[in-house]
């Protein structure tokens, strides 16, 4: 009897850099070159090449929804203008009269879209704690169609048991997509944990280089592919192809770049938690963070994101005058380090009341490291604590 050879899967860094992305079959170019065209020419009436029109597809998008859907190990991926566009795509799956669970704390503008816009059609949305699964099943009704968590959540580093809450979802018939965006698909792998769909913030570790914006929805089911293929049509909230190309840049370094953010997350976190003028830091990389274990269990490395807790706005913004190297700025998950102060930035819109229930207060800070040397960052960090009362 002869023993059928599987294929090895490819490691990850390798499909990083030549998923979607061989050499071009007209020239040899190395890279995907960038297809500059609103519409492609046909031969015949109903006979072309493999594209009709940009909004519908272009070959340097295609490459890309490639090489992301390896990446998270899903059946297709569709990305869009911005991760805000992807999650609004997200939502198209819903109808008047459903009803989506969320994740308490989230990035301030999923919650200023689902508040603000989208209950105005009729969607309701429960947020609830989702490090308890048995909290999500308690708010779970007839009429619910989706679970939608962030893990780890913005700022605050929570994190949820995808595991847990995917089947959980599952043995009540609902969907579960998951914002992987703070992890990437190198650290975490949703789909693999059961999640439905897995949705990024392109512009963050992705790209990596703070030079574009975009968003990826990652699906698991031919009828996603059909949907969101359909939503990407109609809606042409796609993404261009000059930042597909960047896009594409940016993965192919992903491995090597999440490896150095990583390391440089870990001395930081450390440091600060040592610090005597640092009320608290948390980072699930920290055996004192409360789910440290988990993190363990479900993530392959603990990233680059950290809050700390200066205690006062006076503090946080005497420390945000004062870095030199840091770079205060909104977004994250370039080279270079970005530091923020969610409560009057990413998290402002969500108001004071809905800040203090999931713990932001005014003296809260957020960093994203970057690939600097880590000695210049800690160096940077010692001369603007220095200045805290």
């Amino acid at each position: 009897m002869t023993e059928k050879k599987t294929e090895k899967k490819l490691g990850f860094a390798t499909r990083a850099i030549h998923d979607g992305q061989e050499p071009d079959p007209l020239t040899g170019a190395v890279t995907v070159p960038i297809y500059a065209t609103s519409t492609y020419q046909q031969e015949e009436i109903g006979k072309h090449k493999g594209h009709e029109y940009a909004r519908v597809s272009n070959p340097t998008r295609s490459a890309l929804e490639e090489n992301l859907a390896s990446l998270e190990g899903g059946s297709s991926a569709h990305v869009f203008g911005s991760g805000m566009a992807a999650i609004t795509a997200l939502c198209t799956m819903m109808k008047t009269g459903d009803h989506v669970v969320c994740t308490e704390n989230m990035y301030g503008g999923t919650t200023r879209l689902f508040n603000q816009v989208l209950v105005n059609y009729g969607i309701s949305f429960t947020y609830v704690d989702s490090s308890d699964a048995e909290k999500v099943a308690r708010v779970i009704r007839p009429n619910t169609k989706l679970v939608h968590i962030e893990t780890p959540t913005n700022p605050m580093m929570g994190l949820t048991d995808i595991r847990a809450v995917a089947e959980m979802c599952h043995s009540r018939g609902v969907e579960l997509s998951v914002d992987n965006t703070f992890m990437s698909p190198y650290f975490q792998q949703p789909i693999a944990l059961g999640a439905d769909i897995v949705m990024h913030s392109t512009t963050k570790f992705l790209n990596g280089h703070s030079d574009g914006l975009g968003g990826v929805l990652v699906c698991t089911r031919p009828e996603h592919k059909e949907k969101f293929s359909f939503v990407q049509k109609c809606t042409g909230g796609i993404l261009s192809p000059f930042e597909c190309w960047l896009l594409l840049r940016g993965v192919k370094t992903l491995a090597v770049r999440m490896k150095q953010h990583d390391a440089n997350g870990r001395a930081v976190a450390e440091w600060l938690a040592k610090h005597p003028r640092v009320k608290k830091v948390f980072y699930p990389g920290l055996p004192e963070h409360p789910q440290h274990a988990l993190a363990k269990r479900q993530m392959t490395g603990f990233g680059s994101m950290i809050a700390l807790e200066t205690g006062s706005l006076e503090n946080a913004n005497t420390l945000l005058k004062s870095v030199r190297l840091c770079t205060l700025a909104e977004s994250l998950g370039g080279v270079e380090t970005l530091i923020s102060h969610p409560a009057t930035m990413t998290h402002a819109s969500i108001g004071a009341e809905a800040r203090a229930k999931i713990g932001i207060t005014d003296g809260l800070v957020r960093i994203s490291v970057g690939i600097e040397e880590v000695e210049d960052l800690i160096a940077d960090l010692n001369q603007a604590l220095s200045h805290l009362v």
